[in-house]
């Protein structure tokens, strides 16, 4: 099975991951291991802890899903301590060396 990581950055990301991309990883019928997942621009709001997406997404972290969120983008709009608990915060080169080497492809959405 291929393995991917995704970078939200898509005005759509809440929406793609929400109705899409989460309910397919929830029924295990996605066809592909999601590694990791990013969020920059106002993505970072996705894996908030009062957000019900961010709930689901911190439960599959559970079984190995890499959260992260872009370091600058939640800082700016004042998110440290607001994300779920999975949810790491850092910038790209961070990211790359959490997934480089487990995945087949990085998709942007």
């Amino acid at each position: 099975m291929k393995r991917v990581a995704y970078i939200v950055e898509s005005n759509l990301g809440s929406y793609i991951l929400g109705q899409m991309i989460v309910p397919q990883m929830e029924e295990k019928r996605h066809g592909v291991e999601v590694v990791g997942m990013f969020f920059i621009h106002d993505n970072v709001y996705i894996p908030m802890k009062d957000n019900p997406l961010g709930q689901r997404l911190d439960k599959l972290s559970e079984s190995g899903l890499y959260l992260q969120a872009c370091d600058q983008c939640v800082y700016m709009r004042n998110l440290a301590d607001k994300l779920v608990s999975s949810c790491k915060i850092g910038c790209f080169p961070d990211f790359y060396k959490a997934i480089t080497d487990k995945v087949d492809l990085v998709i942007t959405i």
